[in-house]
């Protein structure tokens, strides 16, 4: 199987276009060719009718004048003077025995077209051909004859088409030579005007081309456009807005975790060559082995966090589904959080309630990740206020927390990336030990999980985080 056979038999957009514009073409020119070749036809069969009906009334006079036998004598004078003019028309008359009164020299009268003088068909036009280059249209009708007694006279009379044949045999012929030459100047036309039209899509394949991973901030110009291709101009920009967003997530949090990973492998690294440099006692080892162990444990929470995350952004969590009441949690969290809120001099404070449906685990551990984030960064004396209530939202009850602590109001630069993993609004915290900076991410991706979300304002000495979730939520 060749790797390129479907790629050489895909057609162009321009060459399908321009098969399109000439097949439209040649169909339009052939019927509209072939219409008039049939008005034409009509026309020259209504021209002939015109003049044969004139001359079998005029027969027909002739035949209604003769009285006697001497009368008819005399007749095939009468009507080879009245032939007289008329290039190209024959008649024949005969008597109802079938005795030929008068007849145009090689009048050539098929046998099918006289017997037709008695039956419906006797008036319609007739059209027979002698050979290759002579051709008859006819008609055949009954006289009556003056003599009295006499049965009514056959009249066949016939008119030369072969003029009328050849001008056809012309015109079919410019016909096809028409069709052809406008086919080939409407395939050559369209595809000029495909090759004009698509320029703009082929300008857009260009600058496409040119995005890069260091160029994701080139952006299509819309208005350099046709409308047409406006909205794919659109789709394209937001898609490379899209990836640019992402790549520089990606690239942040590929730079913030070998960051994090450095500082506890540096560490480990450290220690074990020290303890390796010169013979220890074993309780200098068991320090040693201790010091790596909590390296450890911060590395395998770290991992754990980020799996959890990847998980998340995926959609690969699934909550469980559990009625209870947010406030019996944070009660449960606030004697958790007891011992050290007392220890830093920070009162913890809770009014109302407010039932969820969700996962009980999960959304512990959003809201200890914002009581540990409050208890982190609220100043001695100051204190951290949880409320909870059920508001109404876009139609449906929602479950609305917010966690408000007193001290120094984050810089509004930082709140919109205070949610970003491994983000950090005091560097000089980085590797304290208070984290990987990976629990407020872990929060919102916990709540997008049950359906609600969380956001961050600040007061004029405080902070608020406010989250909520449907009290019903859509698993």
């Amino acid at each position: 199987m060749r790797v390129g056979g479907p790629q050489g038999r895909r057609k162009s957009l321009t060459f399908r276009l321009t098969l399109l514009f000439a097949a439209a073409s040649t169909v339009v020119l052939l019927v509209l060719g072939l219409i008039v070749a049939e008005s034409v036809e009509q026309h020259f069969e209504e021209q002939d009718m015109a003049t044969l009906g004139g001359k079998l009334e005029l027969m027909r006079h002739v035949l209604a004048k003769v009285h006697s036998t001497q009368d008819l004598r005399s007749l095939p004078q009468k009507l080879d003077d009245s032939l007289v003019g008329h290039h190209g028309l024959v008649l024949a008359v005969q008597e109802a025995n079938g005795q030929t009164l008068f007849a145009t020299a090689d009048a050539p009268f098929p046998q099918p077209l006289l017997e037709r003088v008695r039956t419906p068909d006797a008036g319609r036009p007739y059209v027979w051909r002698i050979d290759e280059h002579l051709s008859f249209r006819g008609i055949v009708a009954e006289a009556p004859i003056g003599i009295p007694g006499w049965p009514p006279a056959v009249i066949a009379v016939a008119t030369d088409i072969s003029h009328h044949n050849s001008f056809m045999d012309s015109f079919m012929k410019t016909l096809w030579l028409v069709v052809v030459g406008g086919t080939v100047a409407t395939g050559l036309l369209g595809w000029i005007a495909a090759r004009r039209g698509l320029a703009p899509l082929r300008e857009m394949c260009r600058q496409a081309a040119e995005v890069s991973a260091q160029r994701l901030d080139r952006r299509l110009p819309v208005e350099a456009v046709p409308v047409e291709l406006a909205e794919l101009a659109d789709s394209l920009n937001d898609m490379l807005a899209r990836l640019e967003e992402s790549f520089r997530r990606l690239s942040d949090f590929s730079s913030d975790l070998a960051h994090e990973l450095r500082t506890p492998v540096s560490n480990l690294m450290t220690q074990t060559q020290v303890a390796l440099s010169r013979t220890r006692t074993s309780g200098e080892y068991r320090e040693v082995l201790e010091s790596n162990a909590e390296e450890f444990e911060r590395l395998s929470r770290m991992i754990s966090d980020m799996l959890f995350l990847a998980k998340a952004e995926n959609g690969l969590i699934v909550p469980g589904h559990e009625t209870f009441d947010l406030a019996d949690e944070v009660a449960a969290l606030f004697d958790f959080y007891g011992a050290l809120a007392e220890d830093s001099g920070v009162v913890l404070r809770l009014a109302g309630s407010g039932l969820v449906s969700g996962d009980r685990l999960m959304l512990r551990r959003a809201m200890g990740n914002l009581l540990s984030n409050a208890l982190r960064y609220t100043p001695k004396g100051g204190e951290i206020v949880v409320s909870v209530r059920v508001v109404e939202t876009t139609g449906r009850p929602v479950t609305h927390l917010c966690v408000e602590n007193t001290g120094r109001p984050i810089a509004p630069e930082h709140l919109p990336r205070l949610f970003d993993r491994f983000y950090r609004v005091d560097a000089s915290r980085r590797h304290s030990g208070d984290g990987a900076g990976l629990g407020l991410a872990i929060t919102r991706s916990i709540l997008r999980a049950h359906g609600g979300d969380i956001e961050v304002r600040t007061g004029e000495y405080s902070n608020v985080f406010e989250m909520w979730i449907p009290l019903i939520t859509e698993m």
